[in-house]
């Protein structure tokens, strides 16, 4: 990684603790950020002001910008942390050849309203070359980044050596890599445990005990495995932290946006209100319309799946729901 130049697009949580750990191994990163007053007041406190506001930054480190295009043109791999339903309106503003650079998703999202995933939608956009795609996935809240607690990243591509040189540029003392070649099961399994948190979060509202949220939650591994399988040739290791480790912590952490949306859902705020309190993005109320449109051709079961779209979308009663889907569950 010596002589590549990494950079950071996006502002979130998620694009902050992937910034601090690629600063461990870099001297110097490039950090698109799309508010200029964001990178002002960042330049002057030594902190994100809107996120992990507890984390300082060595300022001197770090090129900012609020210009993409300009981002892009002095980095060799961009690493985008831009939450799914704003890529097409960021990216649609970038007007140089993508086609040689590594792109790296940290997007535990798909395209809204293409249904598709964050790599296939870089790959036709921009013409880059599958093999210069990798994905981030695995349990790794950006908060416990935050914090230096131990945590465990799978980078996924179809290049072992891009997937090798992301793990190194991402691994730290507290943060532990392994590579896969299995993007497509990496990407639909970091999408779907959005959709299975918020149910998470809405059941234990409703005052479903621990003994349901375990049937839940292995029956919503059951359906990444049957999607999974349906859209891919390649054997998946469901077992593995970048899929299983994923769904848990997802759905049980307190630090997981989904399960807090899904808890505030079952407490009766309409989505437009949890959205308005919450203030930042719960990629599974997206996820979940994805799922259900490109499960149309598809055909595979997936109760939980459709019990949320039911919620989030046709506006029918939690409680109901619910009720009609434990007798599915097994």
């Amino acid at each position: 990684m010596e002589h590549c130049r990494v950079a950071v697009l996006g502002s979130g949580s998620w694009a902050t603790a992937l910034a601090k750990i690629i600063l461990h191994n870099e001297q110097e990163i490039n950090w698109f950020m799309r508010r200029q007053e964001a990178i002002d007041e960042f330049l002057h406190t030594g902190k994100n002001p809107d996120y992990l506001y507890q984390v300082p930054f060595d300022v001197s480190r770090i090129h900012f910008s609020a210009d993409i295009n300009e981002v892009i043109m002095n980095s060799d791999v961009l690493v985008v942390a831009i939450p799914s339903p704003y890529v097409k309106q960021v990216t649609k503003k970038i007007k140089r050849s993508m086609r040689r650079k590594i792109l790296v998703s940290a997007v535990k999202g798909m395209i809204p309203d293409e249904n598709i995933t964050i790599t296939d939608y870089l790959h036709i956009r921009f013409d880059v070359p599958e093999d210069q795609l990798a994905v981030i996935a695995g349990p790794c809240h950006a908060e416990e980044i935050a914090l230096e607690h131990l945590s465990y990243l799978t980078i996924g591509s179809s290049n072992p050596e891009n997937a090798k040189m992301v793990a190194e540029l991402l691994s730290t003392p507290y943060v532990h890599t392994v590579t896969s070649s299995d993007v497509n099961g990496l990407e639909y399994s970091s999408v779907m445990k959005n959709i299975y948190a918020i149910a998470a979060g809405l059941c234990h509202s409703l005052r479903y005990g621990d003994n349901f949220q375990a049937v839940l939650i292995s029956n919503a591994v059951q359906e990444i495995q049957r999607f999974v399988a349906a859209n891919s040739s390649m054997p998946i290791n469901i077992d593995a932290s970048g899929y299983l480790g994923d769904v848990l912590v997802t759905s049980y952490s307190k630090f997981s946006r989904n399960r807090q949306f899904g808890q505030m859902m079952g407490m009766g705020y309409s989505v437009k209100a949890a959205q308005m309190e919450m203030q930042m993005i719960a990629e599974g109320y997206y996820g979940t319309r994805c799922i259900h449109e490109a499960n149309k051709s598809l055909h595979v079961e997936l109760p939980i799946v459709e019990a949320m779209y039911n919620i989030l979308y046709k506006h029918m009663s939690p409680t109901l729901v619910i009720q009609e889907l434990t007798k599915k569950l097994k």
